[in-house]
């Protein structure tokens, strides 16, 4: 008497296919976060120099740089005449976990590239309705602050409204049009010096006190995740071919 033989089972291409985009992703995943990692220790590198760096005049270094990326996080000083009353528009923010509007000025410059600079003048939370005054003081406000380049934006940022002056990111051709700025400068001076003493809601804040650096962490999570993923594949493979 004889027995069939058992038919040979087939290869699991939807696990296996399954099994790959999720690897796929998991990865890459994994492998953005250390490129984030090494952006954020450069990042907090720089801010660590910036605790001793003396400010420098920004027209000439405005005129030096190579590019943008040579300006980002310089500390500079320069004159603004009638900043204080000057026109704004408003970039939306957050500060401290608080929602708010960073009030953004034109400022001209003596620069042999560049006819102006757009100064981020601080911080005002969205429990504050006022806003300075406009057509202030006349005379120029001296401003220290920091350069920097402005953040890219994605498909998830959400689109200005000129009408209400109101930005998302720091787009700095369409303000400066809106401010009537001409050959603006390709970064924003973060002020750390009031422009306006007398109304306390504007609060400086060029960059957060503090920035968390998880990266290496988040990249582990996601290579483990990758491994684990395998690992169970790898089971349901030896499973599937167990006589």
């Amino acid at each position: 008497m004889t027995t069939d033989a058992p038919a040979p089972r087939r290869f699991p291409l939807g696990l296996t296919l399954a099994t790959a985009a999720g690897l796929a992703i998991l990865v890459s995943l994994g492998l953005w976060q250390v490129q984030r990692l090494a952006w954020k220790e450069s990042l907090l590198s720089r801010i660590a120099r910036l605790e001793t760096a003396a400010p420098v005049e920004a027209a000439p270094a405005l005129d030096a740089a190579a590019s943008p990326a040579d300006l980002d996080m310089v500390r500079v000083r320069l004159d603004c005449p009638g900043l204080p009353g000057a026109p704004f528009v408003e970039l939306y923010g957050l500060k401290d976990g608080q929602g708010g509007r960073r009030l953004v000025s034109a400022c001209p410059l003596a620069s042999t590239r560049y006819g102006s600079v757009l100064v981020d003048r601080g911080f005002v939370p969205d429990s504050v309705t006022g806003r300075p005054g406009a057509g202030g003081a006349a005379g120029p406000a001296a401003i220290t602050g920091i350069l920097r380049v402005p953040d890219p934006t994605s498909a998830f940022t959400p689109k200005a409204d000129p009408a209400a002056r109101l930005w998302f990111a720091r787009d700095i051709p369409a303000m400066a049009a809106a401010l009537g700025a001409e050959r603006p400068a390709p970064v924003m001076l973060m002020a750390e010096t009031s422009s306006n003493p007398d109304f306390a809601a504007l609060a400086p804040s060029p960059i957060p006190a503090a920035i968390s650096n998880r990266h290496l962490e988040y990249a582990l999570t996601w290579f483990g995740l990758a491994a684990a993923l395998a690992g169970v594949y790898v089971a349901r493979l030896r499973k599937h071919y167990r006589p």
